[in-house]
């Protein structure tokens, strides 16, 4: 999973981002709304935790954004604004959930799961190409039943692939996908993740195209 965290305070984004790390999330960090606006056009994340009280506004001002950008997104609003009326006017505003600070990690954890069950979000759940099966759901990938085993980053570069299968996803996307915003990143790492994947897919029925000074395209075997 990867998720948006729109929050200002340093100490509480670092806290976040390690805790959620641990359970295989991956976090990209805004600490402002003029920076959460640039990362929700990427289309890349799973879900948003947002803050309301940021340096350039309330919060609660993204939603639409984020509504027209990727519609079914969920969106769980974090803040010390805990009061019963603001509740309300963070779920009215479209959020699908409000969660007062402080809160527990595990608490957060729950939400997330519950927000990414609702049917909105489910939608085709499953992408199959040649014998790849990939869950999109529990994020599972296997071929003819076996289960693929793969690295986190062999995960996430397999996911947008697959989730675009038969087009060209640029370099630029895939390490989007597959880096946060604050990795530095080798020249060959994704060439590397790429090629680890073409083995681990062999016999798949499926192929991974480089397609020269433009990306990677994944589609089924002729």
């Amino acid at each position: 999973m990867r998720i948006l965290l729109v929050e200002d305070e340093k100490d509480m984004a670092e806290a976040l981002t390690a805790a959620l790390s641990r359970h295989d999330i991956v976090v990209d960090h805004a600490p402002t709304l003029e920076i959460a606006e640039e990362a929700c056009r990427s289309g890349l994340h799973d879900a948003v935790l947002l803050d309301r009280k940021l340096p350039d506004g309330d919060g609660l001002s993204l939603i639409p954004l984020l509504r027209r950008e990727q519609a079914g997104l969920p969106i769980i609003v974090l803040s010390a604004l805990g009061s019963p009326e603001h509740r309300v006017a963070g779920l009215d505003d479209g959020a699908d959930d409000y969660l007062a600070k402080p809160f527990s990690t595990d608490e957060l954890l729950a939400r997330l799961r519950a927000v990414m069950r609702r049917p909105a979000q489910i939608g085709e759940s499953t992408v199959t190409v040649g014998l790849l099966r990939f869950n999109l759901t529990d994020r599972q990938a296997d071929v003819g039943g076996a289960p693929l085993d793969l690295t986190r980053r062999e995960l996430l570069a397999l996911e947008i692939l697959v989730r675009r299968s038969g087009r060209t996803v640029s370099r630029s996307a895939l390490e989007e996908a597959v880096y946060g915003y604050d990795d530095e990143i080798a020249s060959n790492s994704l060439d590397s993740h790429i090629s680890r994947l073409r083995t681990k897919l062999s016999g798949s029925g499926v192929e991974i195209h480089g397609i020269r000074g433009l990306g990677y395209l994944l589609k089924a075997a002729a």
